[in-house]
């Protein structure tokens, strides 16, 4: 199995995780972050850094880009009109606001969708419509192997 092909089919194992924020503990619970991280250590191992505590409105008040640049660390940048299967997708969800929801690309073509931990929701597969396309910030790959 290639690599973008295993990132979607161990996200989609996440799905039915309930939303429980600050965690990342498949089937128990987790955030969206937390789905990124869990991902990431079924593939790699050990995180690549220690993620410190942190709450729903964190980097708001500073408008600090917190998440984007802990993405730039530790994935690859990739162009946002390039879309592929396994991309972590990082979205702004409100003009003016920081990037801080992440998701994985499940399907593309006609019918795109994506994997996330949704707050109300639990990790789910959503279809990336046009209202959530727009609000697509940056994509990033993983790397092919953990730095």
């Amino acid at each position: 199995m290639d690599n973008k092909r295993l990132i979607v089919s161990k996200a989609r194992a996440w799905i039915g995780t309930p939303y429980l924020h600050q965690t990342s503990a498949k089937g128990a619970g987790c955030d969206c972050l937390g789905l990124l991280r869990g991902i990431w250590r079924e593939i790699f191992g050990q995180e690549p850094a220690a993620v410190p505590a942190y709450t729903a409105d964190w980097s708001e008040p500073s408008r600090d880009e917190v998440l984007w640049r802990a993405a730039c660390r530790h994935l690859v940048v990739k162009p946002k009109d390039k879309p592929a299967a396994g991309d972590v997708l990082l979205f702004r969800m409100r003009k003016g606001s920081v990037a801080k929801h992440l998701g994985i690309q499940g399907d593309c073509g006609v019918s795109p969708t994506f994997i996330h931990a949704y707050s109300g929701h639990g990790v789910t597969e959503s279809p990336l419509s046009q209202p959530w396309e727009r609000k697509i910030a940056a994509r990033f790959e993983f790397p092919k192997e953990s730095n």
